[in-house]
């Protein structure tokens, strides 16, 4: 749904499919309620979902802003509060959307609870939240660079709805240039003078054909063979330390939701 606004004035056709597509997905997920890892085994290991109404939440409210149906909005505010997404999150990434939640229907709605709701958010990120020495956010030791650029996302995305903008967006700032270089390092591959050289990565730590790939190839102790440009890897632990070893996963993952919101809040300071 969200896409399809996207592309709406490039590719009128390609956008309407998008759409169609995201109300089938709605239809089903309302219809077969449950966690898809209860389906798809093996799921939880990798990307457990320990609910779905943010998701059904965030789902309706997004079709709304795309099809401007009051349906989807009057079932998005059923969900929320069906499902008592009114808590305060501590994150917000692809298992916890309910920050994500609370921002969207206050851009949507204009309506202070979830406006407030938001506020309380970024309040706490911003004010209360754990950070390293060098002041980044610290929510969780996997992601720790997601989880900061996410809650940059959010806030400046608050900030556009008027709210503490000076302060959300000095808050998103910090967070951007820690991990473009301000803390001493980039932590985005490619990018800067001292950046990752050996992201948890198959395809960039493989050497090019026809040589084969095996797991000697991943031991190696050498940077990649090919730059994986502009992925974001997991970042430092709690107190900004940071290794940069390719079998260490907890520095070194990368994955698209790392990336997400990331150059989300990269494009929403660039606006500004």
């Amino acid at each position: 749904a969200a896409m399809s606004i996207v592309f709406e004035s490039e590719d009128q056709g390609y956008s309407q499919l998008l759409l169609s597509h995201a109300v089938q997905l709605y239809d089903f997920a309302t219809k077969y309620r449950g966690l898809y890892n209860n389906a798809i085994k093996g799921a939880s290991e990798f990307y457990e979902s320990t609910d779905y109404g943010d998701e059904l939440t965030w789902a309706a409210a997004w079709l709304f802003k795309a099809t401007n149906l009051t349906l989807y909005l009057t079932e998005a505010e059923h969900h929320y509060m069906h499902f008592r997404l009114k808590e305060r999150p501590n994150e917000f990434f692809y298992n916890k959307k309910v920050a994500g939640v609370q921002v969207l229907l206050g851009h949507l709605t204009q309506r202070q609870e979830y406006l407030d709701a938001g506020k309380a958010f970024c309040n706490f990120t911003v004010d209360h939240q754990q950070k390293t020495p060098k002041g980044l956010v610290y929510i969780d030791k996997i992601g720790t660079l997601c989880h900061a650029a996410n809650v940059a996302f959010l806030c400046l995305q608050l900030a556009e709805e008027g709210i503490s903008p000076a302060k959300y967006q000095k808050f998103a700032k910090q967070q951007i240039d820690y991990m473009l270089g301000s803390s001493g390092r980039s932590y985005v591959v490619g990018y800067g003078e001292k950046y990752p050289t050996q992201p948890h990565h198959a395809a960039s730590s493989c050497p090019s054909l026809p040589e084969p790939c095996t797991w000697e190839d991943f031991h190696m102790d050498r940077p990649n063979p090919h730059i994986l440009y502009g992925a974001l890897v997991s970042g430092p632990d709690e107190n900004d330390f940071y290794q940069d070893k390719r079998q260490d996963y907890i520095y070194n993952e990368v994955t698209l939701d790392f990336n997400a919101g990331f150059q989300s809040a990269v494009a929403g300071l660039r606006h500004l």
